[in-house]
């Protein structure tokens, strides 16, 4: 099978999509969690691509990865329902959840911390609820982003939506390039690989 990791063309036109989970409004702007919508920024930057499409109540674009054509998606829905758009986008595209590449912040993880799994449940991340509840499925390949536990003081709803610092930006940076090299691996059918690297 000499082109077993070539993704197979699907209906529709695109053959992945690639979504960073976030907020919409200005106020939630480089917040941890938002971390999702700065590695999609990132990644749409390196292949000057524009997400500035209003459709499937996300903002979108298009690029193409890997010898595949990707829709990139930024939810508008807020976190907690994003699973609203993204599947209307991959009921219109008919793109399996096998397709949908969803990174997303973890507050388990130190700041800057990777972690990707094929599939799995929603751990406590309430846009990864959201997504697995309105498809029925939980095999969806997602790259965790780490930003960090809460400090005792805090609390979570604060945290979540506080920025970073100057030094934890500069991590989160470092994460984002290593996202963008895990979702090229992903969709080129290199999970495995993409896990030994980053996790």
């Amino acid at each position: 099978m000499l082109f077993k990791n070539k993704p197979a063309p699907l209906s529709g036109g695109y053959q992945y999509i690639i979504a960073g989970l976030g907020n919409p409004d200005r106020k939630y702007e480089n917040t941890r969690h938002n971390t999702g919508f700065i590695a999609l920024d990132h990644i749409a930057e390196s292949y000057n691509a524009r997400i500035d499409r209003l459709k499937y109540k996300s903002y979108c674009g298009t690029a193409e990865i890997q010898g595949a054509k990707v829709l990139l998606m930024k939810p508008q829905t807020y976190m907690n329902n994003s699973g609203q758009a993204l599947v209307e986008a991959m009921n219109f595209y008919k793109i399996p959840p096998e397709n949908c590449v969803i990174i997303l912040d973890d507050i388990s993880l130190n700041v800057g911390k990777l972690r990707i799994r094929r599939k799995g449940s929603d751990g406590g991340q309430k846009g990864m609820r959201s997504i697995i509840y309105l498809s029925g499925s939980d095999a969806f390949p997602r790259i965790k982003i780490g930003i960090g536990a809460k400090p005792e003081a805090w609390d979570l709803a604060d945290w979540v939506l506080s920025r970073f610092s100057d030094d934890d930006r500069k991590l989160i940076d470092a994460a984002c390039e290593n996202a963008k090299s895990a979702a090229e691996l992903i969709v080129s059918g290199n999970i495995d690989k993409a896990m030994n690297l980053y996790n």
